[in-house]
């Protein structure tokens, strides 16, 4: 199939109203030719169809991890240069895809949390864009909800977010540490719970809209628990 057709066909299943079937079928798809179009659709205009191309792509790389670990690393290594200066692009989309296919793939995850992890720390790969910034703290927060392990070391940096001015970063920071349940974040977690911002966020395949205050509440129950 050539590529604008293919394409076209991949919008238009991101685009109909059951995500459950176009994940199948996208999944059906050779992964090498899927590839391609689901990274073009990271810029769409949509949001829903960015964010169910970030899905679609944790969908196919992880299948194509466990029988071409090498192609796969191949796609990892190109979000990766998304997300690097001399690439001439902002990256949209990129630690959003790493954090999806990691929490789907063990075996990319293992290799590349650090690196994931390093875009949240001020020394390391630190992403200076707050819109980056806040798609790498939901890919920490994302791989956390399979891996939790694997995430340990961005205690420290979720800290920082738990008590930043935007209201998204601390959701997302207390989203990754309901999942990770680390009692090092009790403190800030335990002032949130009179937060009272309220946001949108692409969570668990689908827009929800959330209260900062309940999920710290969760995050210190899951904690406590």
């Amino acid at each position: 199939m050539a590529f604008r057709e293919l394409k076209k066909k991949i919008l238009a299943l991101l685009q109909a109203d059951d995500p459950r079937t176009a994940m199948e079928k996208i999944a059906a798809m050779p992964p090498r030719q899927a590839v391609n179009p689901l990274f073009g659709l990271l810029y769409h205009g949509d949001m829903r169809v960015r964010w169910q191309a970030v899905t679609a792509l944790g969908v196919v790389v992880a299948r194509l991890a466990d029988r071409d670990p090498e192609s796969a690393r191949v796609i990892m290594r190109r979000l990766m240069w998304n997300l690097n200066d001399e690439s001439g692009g902002i990256g949209w989309g990129s630690p959003e895809a790493m954090g999806e296919i990691m929490a789907r793939s063990e075996h990319m995850a293992v290799e590349y949390s650090r690196i994931l992890i390093s875009y949240l720390d001020p020394h390391g790969n630190y992403l200076e864009h707050p819109g980056l910034q806040t798609g790498a703290l939901w890919a920490v927060a994302r791989l956390a909800q399979t891996r939790p392990a694997l995430t340990r070391d961005a205690v420290p940096f979720l800290a920082d977010h738990l008590v930043a001015p935007r209201p998204q970063l601390r959701a997302l920071a207390a989203l990754a540490a309901a999942a990770m349940a680390t009692s090092e974040l009790r403190t800030q977690l335990k002032a949130l719970r009179t937060d009272g911002g309220t946001i949108t966020l692409y969570w668990n395949g689908r827009f929800e809209q959330m209260s900062i205050s309940a999920i710290a509440v969760a995050a210190l129950a899951a904690i406590d628990s």
